[in-house]
């Protein structure tokens, strides 16, 4: 079969000349206008096109909006808070109820007794009512207690923690013993414990305690020279005088007298052991010395030091030495020969002068 010869279009009258010439010369004279624009400086700008933006910066809204959360989360917790503190301020739950809602630790010289007359009043009370820092004060009060800890546990306890002072001596208070520690705080003798201490005597009660410490200070140097180098010279020590910080004066434990040695106010370990060495020599000179002196005597080449009293004459160091002085005075003023020695030592015995007719029949002879 034949195929009819169907009209075609060309392509001239698919896009005709004229509309490719019109586009063409559309283009040409945008490029122009945009050439002109880049190269002409005296030109107006063109107007900005406004875009409509919020009231605030984006900052600031952030900052604003971080601001308000965390009052938000400050106020929830106030009131909450709150809510806690209400509850646990009515709560039965927080009230200490009895004596066995508290312990007590550390006791070994201070009794419970002593510990609840402080802290028993807070019994039936809010444990966040009871004032931490006024029992505290209170319990250190008592003598035997050197510091003390109150804390309160949830819901209802209480615990309270005891340190007890160290003694290191017994105190004579007027017609009392008592005992008292490096501080010079006197504390009762327990009953259920016993000590082996020297006794201190020149402390007062009412003496205050800046008083004291110096006196216990110079105790605790007195035991510690004395049992230096391992000589545990302290055990034999029974008394120790301290009313004459210059003058330490120490009591020994002697089987054979007690005897009262003088140490001054250094150097004590050295001028006891001038006692040690020659205690002996002066029991053998003297009956019962009771009181020796080693005050003036600073070094091991200087002369032994005499005693100073006996028990039955009472005699002082000065007494002493004016006696003895006194009797080589009257035995070179009435020395004669042998023939006449007697009437002079009764002279020197006596401290009379002799007679006239004494005289002069020593004088003849």
């Amino acid at each position: 079969m034949a195929r009819k010869n169907a009209p075609t279009i060309s392509q001239e009258e698919l896009y005709p000349q004229s509309d490719e010439l019109t586009r063409q010369d559309l283009d040409d004279a945008r490029l122009l206008d945009l050439d002109a624009e880049q190269e002409s400086p005296f030109l107006r700008g063109q107007k900005r096109v406004s875009v409509r933006r919020g009231c605030l910066p984006k900052k600031t809204v952030t900052r604003l909006t971080g601001t308000l959360i965390v009052l938000v989360v400050m106020f929830l917790g106030s009131v909450a808070v709150a809510a806690v503190y209400h509850y646990g301020e009515r709560s039965w739950r927080f009230r200490v109820d009895s004596s066995d809602h508290i312990e007590i630790t550390g006791l070994e010289n201070v009794t419970r007794s002593q510990v609840m007359e402080v802290i028993g009043g807070d019994i039936g009370r809010n444990i966040f009512f009871v004032p931490m820092a006024q029992r505290k004060k209170q319990l250190e009060q008592i003598p035997w207690v050197e510091s003390a800890s109150v804390m309160r546990f949830v819901p209802n306890r209480l615990k309270i923690e005891i340190h007890e002072r160290t003694p290191v001596a017994f105190a004579r208070v007027g017609s009392r013993v008592l005992l008292v520690d490096g501080q010079g705080t006197l504390m009762e003798l327990p009953n259920k414990k016993k000590y082996s201490f020297p006794v201190i005597l020149g402390i007062n009660s009412g003496e205050p305690l800046s008083t004291r410490i110096p006196r216990m200070r110079i105790y605790q140097s007195v035991l510690s020279q004395l049992d230096s180098g391992g000589a545990h010279c302290s055990q034999d020590l029974s008394e120790v005088d301290l009313s004459d910080p210059d003058d330490v004066k120490v009591l020994t434990n002697n089987p054979e007298g007690e005897v009262l040695i003088h140490l001054g106010s250094s150097n004590y370990l050295d001028r006891y052991k001038i006692y040690v060495g020659h205690v002996r020599e002066w029991r053998q000179q003297f009956d019962k010395p009771a009181a020796l002196t080693t005050r003036l005597t600073t070094n091991s080449k200087a002369a032994a030091p005499r005693p100073v009293a006996t028990p039955e004459k009472k005699r002082t160091v000065k007494a002493w030495h004016r006696k003895t002085a006194r009797k080589k005075t009257w035995a070179s003023k009435a020395w004669t020969p042998k023939k006449s020695r007697k009437p002079a030592t009764e002279a020197a015995r006596t401290g009379k002068k002799p007679s006239p007719a004494i005289a002069k029949e020593q004088e003849h002879q």
